[in-house]
């Protein structure tokens, strides 16, 4: 306690350091969530997709990010095992939000679209661990998490597939696309609004305070699906092409309308991204300030000072603007060819595998599941469409992200501790 009480000052000026590394990480690496596709399929600039996902990755993170939050990440370690000692939560929290930053900016300089969830969680499995004991873990939760490396991916990527079969064979496959796309494209347009309206509902609005009903959640979304569709379809109708013009001139209408789609749900998710996961980087620095300044009371859940939501937001922002591009790449480029159906099918089916997780209570990882999406979509033109070494290489840093992130926060814990403990 008299570390606390000696160091609290400083120890509080670190985290925030650390905090703003872990948030510069966040937005560099899980920005592609959201931009990615629209880049790939050139619905965007890499320029564009950056500019438009800082002003909505922002406004989630600052509007959205809450007043409160979790001090343990995904409720992994039982805040009362530190109650004896808080000031080994301070110095574990402290290194791992240096352990996981230091990761995700790693990874991200390679293009590694990796899990800033899973980076924070191993690293608070690492220092908890050996700080306390294991104990101290939930390992049952872990094993959830760790089972979430499959599930969520294959099940993006089986939706991903659906959607994308379900335009081929609706639209480009046939005789008229633009004459067919006018008459389904307002119902993809009221699925990605449904869809979309329920992710920045269920993983946005309540953070601040608007925790609504399942009920109430779907009546707004189901509202505003309604209403986007009417709209589009009457959009949709005014889009005039010579009728004698080839093929290849309808289809690139159609790609135009689904590039139209993208920018929208691409804005959505960056939106529910930024208020969902600056609680990656707030939380363990809420978790030092919370502790320190109550005397070394440790509690599951802890106000924030009106300074760190908009460091962890600037942090995001600044990561993405800087180092965002790599990670953008490598999900739009690299992995298959996209198109902005192609695109659509994938950003489609990410919204949609957030929303059932969200609703099942299924540890989840958006990035995964949007790479999962991009595979099921690639694998819809066959196994020769996926860049194979692209994949390998995301499967292993997904495999090493929650082992790495432990390591290294064990290491940042003892030395942390050596410091202040001298």
């Amino acid at each position: 306690m008299d570390i606390l009480t000696t160091y609290g000052y400083t120890l509080i000026i670190v985290a925030a350091v650390f905090g703003f590394i872990m948030a510069y990480g966040v937005g560099a690496n899980d920005v592609a969530n959201a931009m990615g596709t629209s880049v790939g399929s050139k619905a965007l600039t890499v320029k564009q997709a950056i500019f438009i996902a800082a002003i909505f990755e922002f406004a989630g993170a600052y509007l959205a990010g809450g007043s409160v939050t979790s001090t343990i990440r995904s409720g992994i370690v039982d805040p009362i095992h530190f109650a004896a000692a808080p000031e080994l939560l301070v110095f574990g929290m402290i290194g791992a939000l240096l352990a996981a930053g230091t990761w995700l900016l790693v990874a991200s300089y390679y293009g590694w679209p990796v899990s800033t969830t899973h980076s924070i969680v191993g690293a608070i499995i690492g220092f908890a661990a050996v700080g306390v004991g294991v104990d101290a873990v939930e390992w049952g939760k872990v094993g959830g998490i760790v089972g979430s490396w499959v599930v969520t991916p294959v099940l993006a990527g089986i939706l991903a597939y659906l959607i994308f079969m379900s335009a081929q064979r609706l639209i480009f496959d046939t005789d008229n696309p633009l004459a067919n796309a006018k008459k389904y494209v307002p119902f993809y347009m009221a699925f990605a609004a449904l869809m979309m309206a329920l992710v920045t509902v269920t993983k946005g609005l309540t953070h601040v305070g608007l925790d609504l009903s399942t009920e109430q959640n779907l009546m707004i979304a189901g509202s505003i699906a309604i209403v986007v569709g009417i709209v589009g379809k009457i959009a949709i109708s005014r889009v005039h092409i010579d009728p004698m013009a080839d093929k290849e001139m309808h289809f690139t209408n159609v790609e135009k309308i689904f590039g139209i789609l993208m920018i929208t749900t691409a804005c959505c998710m960056a939106f529910a991204h930024g208020s969902n996961d600056v609680a990656n980087a707030i939380g363990p620095l809420a978790a030092v300030v919370s502790v320190i300044q109550s005397g070394g009371e440790v509690a599951g859940r802890a106000e924030l000072d009106w300074w760190i939501l908009p460091l962890g937001a600037v942090g995001i922002v600044i990561g993405l603007a800087t180092l965002g591009a790599k990670v953008i790449k490598t999900i739009g480029t690299a992995i298959t060819h996209l198109t902005p159906s192609r695109g659509f099918a994938a950003e489609m089916s990410a919204a949609t595998t957030v929303v059932i997780a969200s609703g099942t209570g299924l540890p989840i990882s958006t990035t995964q599941t949007l790479v999962g999406a991009v595979l099921g979509v690639g694998l819809a033109r066959g196994i020769a469409a996926l860049n194979l070494g692209v994949v390998r290489n995301i499967f292993i840093s997904w495999v090493v992200t929650l082992p790495v992130g432990a390591g290294l926060s064990i290491l940042f814990f003892f030395i942390i501790k050596a410091i202040f403990s001298a």
